[in-house]
């Protein structure tokens, strides 16, 4: 399989890289910096830089051309202003969906949030920004018909050991969930075809990964 992630020198984007040359698929990380394509590569993934503030849809869909699935995992990062959380986590979101629709690609996987809502109410005004800007991007990509989309809303994440075991469900109530589990359950739901059309929340639980996304109905 050759797998596209937007966002491909993000913490999790470089897991499922790893994962995916592992198991001897091809992945392309699309990466704004340059500096990071070293990084890319030792994750077993060819970069591709391409920054997805700046390319229109038709360019982005050049480096989709081929392929059989989009991730975006791409992020503003917790530092970033309310700006850049519209540009990257809503309209990056937006713009690979609209470039995987011209591509004629239909599998594309989404990483958002819990609690991701375009109404938050969140206190803190970064976090309601980023809340706001993941829900609204979440709604515009399961407008999407032509796309067998998943959205995939982990918890708190850490950068504990993964376990292989998880809880993955439409609700699963607040928790954390280790990055190497989000990576592993991204890679899974690329296999899996019947959670098109689904947002899913993840945690941390006693179901191994495969047996959690082959539950699901």
């Amino acid at each position: 399989m050759r797998i596209v992630i937007a966002g491909g020198h993000g913490q999790i984007a470089r897991r499922v890289e790893r994962l995916l040359a592992d198991r001897g698929d091809h992945a392309v990380g699309l990466i704004r910096n340059p500096d990071q394509a070293d990084d890319l590569r030792d994750a077993g993934a060819q970069p591709v830089v391409l920054d997805l503030e700046a390319t229109p849809a038709e360019s982005v869909a050049t480096a989709l051309v081929g392929a059989d699935a989009a991730v975006f995992a791409a992020g503003a990062g917790p530092g970033s202003g309310v700006d850049r959380k519209q540009t990257v986590d809503r309209d990056a979101a937006v713009l690979l969906a609209d470039a995987a629709e011209r591509a004629g690609l239909r599998r594309f996987l989404v990483v958002s949030s819990m609690g991701a809502d375009a109404q938050s109410t969140y206190e803190e005004p970064g976090f309601q920004a980023y809340l706001r800007a993941k829900g609204a991007a979440d709604d515009a990509i399961r407008s999407r018909a032509s796309l067998d989309w998943t959205i995939l809303r982990p918890g708190s994440l850490t950068d504990d050991p993964g376990t292989g075991r998880v809880s993955l469900a439409p609700s699963t109530g607040r928790g954390s969930v280790p990055r190497d589990d989000v990576a592993a359950v991204l890679v899974e739901l690329l296999d899996a075809p019947h959670t098109a059309g689904m947002t899913l929340e993840l945690i941390g639980g006693s179901t191994e990964i495969p047996a959690a996304v082959a539950a699901l109905r």
